[in-house]
């Protein structure tokens, strides 16, 4: 029993209890048996919660646990760190499988042991859905598409978009990717120009955050965001402020993912989310209403390119119980808005920073891109569509190794929390239903019990020779199974697109007028550097 939930009714009774011996005993007041009573059956609550439960009673006493008081717990270890960073060492000193504490005894789970991890994401997916409390936190930004759905209705939504998320529907998408990617670069030698320089910093994940957002809005759901070109739009600014990394913003919303009352509080943190909720409510309406037109009116023999008019045009002849209703439909957007662009942009920044660190590794990508994509280096060819068209960025096997490092190393996406619903069995310890447990990317991504020795170093020929400790599941960033992410494809084609439009390019080095941005990693839905990724960019040579 959750001790928020337990306390108010545990001190009623307490308080009817004292109420009813202070009158019937005649030997103390109501009121002084109050005020001896509720002190003393609120220490031995505290204590009960906190300590005689977790360590005598719990049913999950017996998994390796985490030292520390469980009054306060990890609590302090957990919100002072990067995520994900304090349960590596646990793994490392305790198993693959460890308990720990929030405030008040409040027990969670860490899991990183291979079959366990089956388990939540192949075997019994739906027994592990997200908690309500996580999904209310979302979903103002996300909205309840196929990302924060459970049970059925993830069946449901799933089997709809898969589809639109096919290889060759994606493979039809991509000259909309190097559109957008192209003309991102070609904005930086614009900048260039003006300044009349060779070099110049830029804070890149302001850029890729435009560049992906424009992608998704093409090919994603058919409308022009255009926002590398106006970035004021209001669609980039609502995501903006979504995002925002002050401090009033960092205790409101790392608050909300305890409580959604804090959203009650008339703060500025809060008008921006509901303000940008209702930016990007009022545009994935407009789009559907716009798709389901077009499909209504359209011939036979039309075409439906974009991901959501796939899907709005599939829906009309899907059966009834396949059906997704027009708010199903809006929530899609919504997830696609949000998700589809913000962990593709933060992904390909942090992999331009490794880049800059690693310039040997850079060097490497770009003899391979020149090797294979050589257009992409010659102006007048670059942006020659019958080039682009046959430009396939699955067939650079150094650029797949170095795409799978950087979302190994850091992924954008640091965990996912679930919660049980019926009792189960992880890594042979029973588990009860209602029990939250975490699934750390940032954690299993860098342990050494599946990556070696050097778990811990960007090492894009890893991917070559890997381990035999090695497993399918010591890869998390997109998780496994029915829940792993439907646009895992699409946004592997999508990074490297923007890679090799930048690096035929331009050269990347670290700039050293700011701190470096793996010391500043902030979660926010995604692993963010706090002051965004800027880097010294150079016009190539030669």
């Amino acid at each position: 029993m959750a001790f928020q939930v337990a306390f108010l009714p545990f001190m009623s009774v307490v308080a009817l209890g004292a109420a009813v011996f202070g009158r019937q005993s005649g030997l103390v007041g109501i009121q002084t048996a109050l005020q001896t009573f509720l002190p003393l059956a609120t220490i031995f609550y505290v204590l009960y919660y906190s300590w005689i439960y977790p360590y005598y009673i719990s049913p999950l006493r017996h998994i390796p646990t985490v030292p520390g008081f469980p009054l306060w717990g990890q609590f302090f270890s957990i919100i002072t760190s990067e995520c994900g960073v304090p349960a590596r060492d646990w793994h490392q000193k305790y198993g693959p499988i460890v308990r720990y504490f929030f405030p008040f005894g409040s027990e969670r789970l860490s899991v990183a042991e291979d079959d366990a991890i089956k388990q939540m994401t192949i075997r019994n997916p739906y027994n592990f859905p997200k908690p309500e409390r996580a999904r209310l936190w979302m979903a103002p930004v996300l909205g309840e598409g196929v990302l924060l759905a459970e049970g059925q209705a993830h069946v449901v939504q799933r089997k709809a978009l898969n589809p639109a998320f096919s290889i060759s529907s994606i493979r039809s998408l991509m000259p909309i990717f190097w559109a957008k990617s192209l003309r991102m670069a070609e904005l930086w030698e614009d900048e260039m120009a003006t300044d009349r320089v060779k070099s110049k910093s830029f804070e890149v994940l302001e850029w890729l955050n435009r560049t992906t957002l424009d992608i998704i809005g093409r090919a994603g759901l058919g409308t022009d965001i255009d926002s590398l070109d106006n970035p004021e739009t209001l669609l980039r600014k609502a995501y903006r402020n979504c995002f925002e990394f002050d401090l009033q913003a960092r205790v409101i919303n790392g608050i909300a993912a305890f409580t959604a009352l804090v959203r009650l509080l008339p703060v500025k943190a809060n008008r921006d989310i509901e303000d940008a909720r209702n930016i990007i409510l009022s545009r994935a309406s407009r789009i559907i209403q716009e798709k389901q037109a077009t499909a209504n009116t359209a011939k036979e023999d039309v075409r439906q390119k974009d991901i959501i008019g796939l899907i709005v045009k599939d829906n009309m002849t899907a059966s009834k119980e396949d059906t997704l209703s027009l708010e199903t439909m809006r929530n899609q957007v919504m997830t696609f808005l949000g998700a589809g662009h913000d962990t593709t942009a933060t992904s390909v920044a942090w992999t331009l920073l490794l880049l800059a660190k690693h310039p040997e590794v850079q060097e490497k990508l770009r003899k391979e891109i020149r090797e294979h994509l050589p257009f992409l280096f010659d102006e007048k060819l670059r942006h020659n569509p019958r080039n682009l068209e046959k430009a396939d960025v699955d067939l650079l096997p150094y650029l797949e190794d170095v795409c799978k490092e950087s979302l190994r190393y850091i992924p954008s996406i640091p965990m996912t929390v679930r919660k049980t619903i019926a009792d189960d069995t992880l890594a042979g310890y029973f588990i009860p239903g209602g029990t939250t447990v975490y699934l750390m990317a940032n954690t299993i991504n860098r342990l050494p019990m599946y990556w070696g020795s050097t778990a811990d170093k960007f090492d894009p020929s890893r991917w070559r020779n890997l381990p035999s400790t090695y497993t399918t599941n010591a890869f998390m960033t997109f998780l496994q199974g029915p829940r792993g992410c439907i646009g895992r494809k699409f946004a592997e084609i999508e990074m490297k697109t923007i890679l090799c439009s930048v690096l035929s390019k331009f050269t990347f080095e670290r700039d050293l007028s700011v701190q470096d941005p793996e010391e500043l990693k902030m979660w926010r839905l995604v692993l963010r550097p706090r002051d965004g990724v800027s880097l010294k960019v150079s016009a190539l040579s030669g």
